[in-house]
Order: C-alpha cells, then sequence, then structure tokens
C-alpha cells in the first residue's frame, strides 16, 4: 500500500504490516483514503483529532446556513387600504429577510360568489411588491382560500 505521512509528504509503498509498524511507533492511526486505488492509500492520522475538527467544520457551517422560511399573509376580501399596506410592508419585511410568502385571502359565506375581488386584490399585492418580489406561483383558489407565492428578486 502508499503511505502517507501526517503531514501530507510520501513515504512510499510498503507492505501492510510495515506500515502498521510505523503507525504504532508514531502513535498515530492508519486510515485508509482510498481503498480501490491501486495500489490503496492510507495515511497516518490522529482519527479522534480529526474526527473532532471534521464535527467542528460541520457545526460552523449548519449555523452559517440561513434555512428559507415561508411565511403567510391572510386577508379576507373586504380588506381596507391601511390594513392592506400593513399587510404589504410585513411581506416585503419577510422578502427583504429571504424568506418565501404565501399571501391568502380566505373568503366566509356569500364572498365565494366574488371570488375575482380576491384575484383583483392578490394581483395588486404583486404588484406592489414587484421591485422586491417574483411570483412563483399566481392566485389560485383551493377551497376558500385563493393563494399566491411570492419569493425574493435575488
Amino acid at each position: 500500500m502508499r503511505l502517507i505521512g501526517s503531514g501530507g509528504e510520501q513515504l512510499g509503498i510498503m507492505s501492510a504490516e510495515d506500515a502498521l509498524r510505523i503507525a504504532d511507533e508514531k502513535g498515530l492511526d492508519l486510515v485508509k483514503i482510498s481503498p480501490q486505488a491501486t495500489p490503496p492509500v492510507c495515511k497516518l492520522m490522529d482519527y479522534g483529532k480529526f474526527r473532532f475538527e471534521q464535527g467542528k467544520r460541520e457545526k460552523e457551517a449548519r449555523k452559517n446556513q440561513h434555512v428559507v422560511e415561508i411565511k403567510e399573509i391572510r386577508m379576507s376580501p373586504g380588506i381596507d387600504i391601511g390594513d392592506f399596506n400593513v399587510k404589504l410592508k410585513n411581506a416585503q419585511k419577510f422578502l427583504a429577510d429571504g424568506n418565501r410568502v404565501k399571501v391568502s385571502v380566505r373568503f366566509r359565506g356569500r364572498e365565494m360568489a366574488h371570488t375575482d375581488i380576491g384575484r383583483k386584490l392578490l394581483d395588486k399585492f404583486a404588484e406592489q411588491c414587484a421591485e422586491v418580489a417574483n411570483v412563483d406561483k399566481g392566485a389560485k383558489l383551493e377551497g376558500r382560500n385563493m393563494s399566491m407565492f411570492l419569493s425574493p428578486k435575488k
């Protein structure tokens, strides 16, 4: 097998027994790096320390990654302009944070006969958010709710 030292230097090609003996002398572990290669490649390293540092790197990567959430904004067809503007401002804040937004309009009772009002409301909402968001899914009626998805522009 080909043996690589703890510093990355090549120690040459030798038998498995010789490699194990060298690892014992140095107080290190013999780890197979590439068993499919001809000859197989092994490295001398402190495996416990290697695992610890690998775990530390993974933890750091998890800490730095941002999970995209889906935030929901709910409205009714009879929403007033002031309330609409508050919902719009909240949606823009969510989009600025890098989250997706689901905007939904809930129809109750006889409002189901006027789903066109809800569609106009969602279209107006999308138009107002146009500079910070793209429309992923347009307005679609599902049961008593009409919803659309917005995602932040890159």
